[in-house]
């Protein structure tokens, strides 16, 4: 499979995140939730990864390569923990949008910390996407 292939099944897995998670936040805390979704999320990636990387895979990462990853976790953790929180207190129809506004974001910070070149079509998507999440989200 390509890597478009992969991203749309992303983009398919999170909308259906966002609509399983509202129901599944309705009668309890947003933080034990997250937590009883990221074990989740936990065991089956774990049990993915070690079926699929090769022998002695995890022993050879080096230093940068764990604090990067490390740091990437957080930011999903507390990612995570804010989205299940917002939706417990808004609708899915309005929080997935902005949560998705990450893609924007990670447009503009790609462009400046990993210095990868804008393009028009990169630049006008992270608008595009700007302007539909403005909608989605906030006009009634």
């Amino acid at each position: 499979m390509t890597w478009l292939t992969w991203a749309l099944l992303s983009a398919l897995f999170a909308g259906l995140t966002a609509v399983l998670a509202k129901v599944g936040v309705e009668n309890v805390s947003s933080h034990l939730a997250t937590a009883i979704r990221t074990t989740v999320v936990l065991t089956f990636t774990w049990a993915i990864a070690l079926a699929a990387a090769p022998k002695g895979a995890l022993a050879a990462l080096d230093r940068r390569t764990w604090l990067f990853l490390v740091l990437s976790g957080i930011a999903t953790g507390l990612s995570w923990l804010c989205y299940f929180r917002a939706l417990q207190l808004g609708e899915a129809s309005r929080v997935a949008p902005i949560d998705k506004f990450s893609v924007a974001l990670a447009v503009a910070m790609a462009f400046v910390f990993l210095k990868e070149k804008p393009t028009t079509g990169s630049v006008l998507g992270a608008i595009f996407v700007t302007a539909g999440v403005l909608v989605a989200a906030l006009v009634p």
